[in-house]
């Protein structure tokens, strides 16, 4: 099925073109990084982890919400998703792969990633997120290939893959939970110290991968005559509107445990976050757009007038998927390690090379996903004879 990757129109070339000229200035950055130390990015003795570490927690929830699909097609048998399920599959291997990546610029060195290999310790939770991650890659690209395959040869999937598939839904789970766990782990750190850390990854996670997907979904029936259905979108649309909803009620309850408890260690994160703490404030902007964007996005996804108009749907998406990406992608990690466990705040601003390479790692990102879409678009219109 590979063959189908290597045929495609001029727009396609010139798309893959474009992706590997950014992964060519990202890797070229990386270089340099790798000749100088992390001291080019933004961190510091006091941010230790940054804009790596958060698009690595914000991608691990963009795989995960692959179940969302798997779980009601497969366990379910929900037909309406039939269409729909492989490329959120594809989609959950595209987005485990830049994690890792992520994971591997944030190192400093690539070398040491080794020590968790040689070194493992399975009382750190760095050594299950690598488990995890690892098995979740594995399970996706056997379970889409092998579905796809038998999709292309009209039979039915072998039947090994079945207990793979029952495996891969609280596997994937467990990726966006064990995430969690690196943080809410760290006691000193007042902003991750919370045990719905955990359930408010997972409920960001479910509505950014869903609204993620159906925005791929428009833009595959843009440049291909393949699409995955209006029902199948609606019904995702769903998902991603009571998704969107349990974030929003899971950081309300943080916020009122905080506030209501007067706990410094936890308000003050809060505090800086969304109104600026001894005259700092580079994220206020930020958090808020990002809070009037996911509710923006509910109530429009909300209102079935709304959520059946096909263009509201694409900005209520890219409000989802925006929103959640500044709640994870930069306030999260910025928010915990800031003000430090003193109260002094030593602000974090990823640098330019920093967001080369991040920009590097998602372009390659986008192009293993481009060359998987361009499988399953080739086989599905092989399947039903126009190619």
């Amino acid at each position: 099925m590979l063959e189908k990757a290597l045929k495609g129109s001029k727009t396609y070339w010139m798309w893959l073109l474009a992706l590997a000229v950014v992964i060519a200035v990202g890797f070229v950055v990386y270089l340099r990084q790798l000749e100088f130390g992390l001291g080019i990015t933004g961190m510091s003795r006091d941010v230790t982890w940054g804009f790596y570490i958060a698009q690595f927690t914000f991608l691990v929830g963009v795989a995960a919400s692959a179940v969302m699909l798997v779980l009601p097609y497969y366990l379910h048998d929900y037909k309406t998703f039939g269409k729909i399920t492989v490329l959120g599959e594809f989609l959950a291997v595209a987005s485990v792969l830049m994690c890792m990546l992520f994971i591997i610029v944030d190192l400093g060195q690539p070398m040491r990633l080794l020590n968790v290999i040689f070194y493992p310790t399975p009382n750190s939770m760095l050594f299950w997120d690598m488990i995890v991650l690892n098995g979740y890659l594995f399970l996706n690209i056997v379970i889409g290939w092998n579905v796809l395959d038998a999709e292309r040869n009209n039979t039915a999937p072998e039947k090994w893959i079945k207990p793979l598939i029952y495996l891969s839904i609280p596997w994937a789970v467990s990726i966006h939970t064990v995430t969690a766990f690196l943080y809410c782990g760290l006691p000193g750190r007042g902003f991750w110290l919370t045990a719905v850390l955990a359930p408010r990854f997972l409920a960001s996670a479910f509505a950014a991968g869903p609204a993620f997907l159906i925005l791929l979904s428009f833009i595959i029936r843009r440049f291909t005559n393949f699409d995955a259905g209006t029902r199948a979108r609606q019904t995702l649309a769903k998902i991603v509107a009571y998704a969107v909803l349990a974030n929003l009620f899971f950081f309300l309850c943080e916020v009122f445990v905080a506030v209501y408890s007067q706990i410094p260690e936890h308000m003050s994160h809060l505090q800086y976050l969304f109104f600026g703490l001894h005259g700092h404030d580079a994220l206020v902007p930020w958090m808020w757009s990002s809070m009037a964007l996911m509710v923006l996005a509910v109530i429009f996804l909300i209102i079935p007038a709304a959520r059946q108009n096909e263009t509201t749907l694409i900005f209520s998406c890219a409000f989802v998927f925006v929103g959640t990406w500044i709640d994870k992608g930069l306030g999260m990690i910025s928010g915990g390690f800031v003000p430090n466990p003193l109260h002094e705040v030593n602000e974090y601003i990823p640098s330019i090379p920093e967001i080369v390479i991040t920009i590097g790692v998602y372009a390659l990102g986008f192009l293993v996903l481009t060359l998987l879409y361009k499988v399953v678009t080739g086989v599905k219109r092989e399947v039903a004879g126009q190619g």
